[in-house]
């Protein structure tokens, strides 16, 4: 039978369907049914004589006649549009294609006690800037900082083109010409020996900053990676003294790990106080000062050492500390910043906070509001089609039996991206001058985690390194599934070498440290997003 058209009666709604074949299974009906109304095909119901359409029926079956109408119940979604994109089959793409649609980025192999540069650059890898900064800036010089920048690139743009583990040799022959400790063999077996991966991180970093990646735009490193330090020298035993103020660049911060540290940000605040003893020029003689340090500039991307290694004279070897220091997800770091730049800060610091607090409530009550709407619809589904099956089969199912939807409860709630921006708008109106011109600054002082060096082991010298970074929500083009993201359930890619995986943020949690199985060694921290 050649196909004909059907009309279909959906929450009171009138719909045509040009073209049913009854010759097509249900799946390809039932297709057309959310094409049209937006009923998802797992949620569509057709009640026919004897109860509801089933998917192993035969339509030639049952009867359907043109121009007949034929009652439609379920939850309706959004219609489906047409893709923006012509649609490009997996057989068809070039390898770099694939390795974009890929489920996991590439993992790098390991070349010989080599995780240590691993981990760092995936880590690395997560700041987008940087690639963009890579792949835009030209890098000609014969220098070995120059070269060892020019082979990130390369690295990474190799990265991108495969969907196999990457032997990353190249780089690290350059890693090694840049900085000959990377080239150091162990006394004992002669093979390559382990390294320390923090000092792999600021040797990458120095040479991205010393060859002026970045070009006409700035040095990439010093606006985005860089912070400033002021430290004030004060001593007891001179009063009269004024106290010396000094001004330090920094690419990381340390958080020192004593008996009593549990917290990160406690390791931090004790790491920025310190007695020294020096000359006093006042006094004649030597004297203890007190030296109180404190930030002032925060860069986009800031790095966070947790001092878990120290030398121990009596073995001669470097030792960790195995100590739990717990880190947070989400750092504000206005108690580590001059009184100059707090005052600078808390404005858009106190309002993001509100407006973060505001969307993750929205965005909880969406969620709420989608699981009821769902089981609302799911309970009428139930109830009418049992109403409808009891009727005459023979008879179109009469339009006041057509089934109403859940009333929608989103129409309380703002639109999500016109109140995004106007907190957009409200948040830029309270940036600074003075931060606002400082390209690559953190305006609010908030942070997110991106990523995580980890370290398993009792030794640097020994161990092993593995990568941790936060996965983007695959929520693409979907802006409301983006807004509606709950954060507590992110996962994250651990970078093992070759091996790849999601984890839950669970894992991350674990990350703390107690013992000698992984802990957080390097955190990556980027300034939270003002929309």
């Amino acid at each position: 039978m050649a196909p004909f058209p059907l009309n279909l009666k959906h929450a009171g709604k009138s719909y045509t369907l040009d073209a049913f074949d009854p010759s097509q299974p249900v799946a390809a009906f039932k297709d057309q049914i959310y094409r049209l109304t937006g009923v998802p095909v797992d949620k569509v119901k057709v009640p026919v004589k004897g109860g509801m359409l089933k998917d192993d029926a035969d339509l030639n079956k049952l009867g359907f006649k043109p121009n007949q109408t034929v009652m439609i119940i379920g939850p309706a979604g959004p219609i489906p549009q047409a893709p923006t994109k012509p649609i490009v089959f997996m057989e068809d793409m070039t390898e770099t294609e694939l390795a974009q649609s890929a489920k996991y980025p590439v993992g790098l192999q390991n070349l010989g006690n080599t995780c240590y540069m691993n981990s760092t650059v995936q880590v690395l890898r997560a700041i987008p800037e940087l690639q963009t900064a890579l792949n835009e800036s030209p890098v000609s010089a014969a220098q070995p900082d120059a070269q060892l920048t020019k082979s990130l690139r390369d690295l990474y743009q190799s990265m991108g083109r495969t969907t196999e583990d990457f032997p990353p040799l190249a780089f690290l022959s350059m890693l090694r010409q840049f900085a000959p400790q990377f080239a150091e063999r162990s006394r004992q077996t002669g093979q390559y020996a382990q390294q320390d991966a923090q000092e792999a991180w600021g040797a990458i970093l120095q040479a991205a900053k010393s060859s002026a990646l970045g070009g006409a735009q700035g040095n990439f490193v010093e606006r985005n990676l860089m912070g400033e330090f002021e430290k004030t020298l004060k001593s007891a035993e001179a009063p009269d003294e004024p106290p010396s103020i000094a001004k330090e660049q920094f690419l990381e911060v340390k958080c020192n790990i004593s008996g009593t540290t549990n917290y990160m940000m406690q390791g931090i605040a004790e790491s920025m106080e310190q007695d020294i003893e020096k000359n006093s020029a006042t006094l004649g003689r030597q004297a203890v000062y007190h030296e109180t340090t404190r930030i002032s500039r925060l860069p986009s991307y800031l790095t966070v050492n947790m001092v878990r290694f120290y030398w121990r004279r009596d073995i001669n070897k470097k030792t960790k500390i195995m100590r739990k220091v717990k880190f947070p997800f989400e750092l504000d770091a206005t108690e580590l910043v001059t009184d100059d730049l707090k005052k600078k800060l808390l404005p858009v610091n106190e309002k993001l906070k509100d407006f973060d607090r505001d969307r993750r409530e929205r965005a909880k009550a969406r969620r709420k509001m989608k699981k009821q709407s769902e089981q609302a619809a799911a309970a009428a589904t139930a109830a009418d089609a049992s109403a409808l099956v009891q009727q005459n089969p023979n008879d179109d199912p009469p339009e006041e039996m057509a089934i109403d939807q859940p009333a929608s409860t989103a129409g309380e709630l703002p639109d999500e991206d016109l109140k995004r921006q106007e907190e957009l708008a409200t948040l830029m109106s309270l940036v600074h001058p003075d931060l606002e011109a400082d390209k690559g600054a953190n305006v609010s002082g908030l942070y997110e985690l991106a990523g995580i060096v980890s370290h398993k082991g009792a030794s640097a010298d020994g161990g092993h390194y593995v990568g941790w970074c936060a996965a983007v929500p695959n929520v693409e083009g979907d802006g409301d599934a983006l807004h509606n993201f709950d954060p507590d359930k992110q996962e994250w890619y651990k970078f093992d070498d070759e091996k790849v995986s999601l984890v839950s943020r669970e894992k991350i949690l674990a990350l703390e440290g107690g013992g000698e199985d992984h802990s957080a060694y390097i955190l990556l921290y980027r300034s939270k997003a003002l929309a």
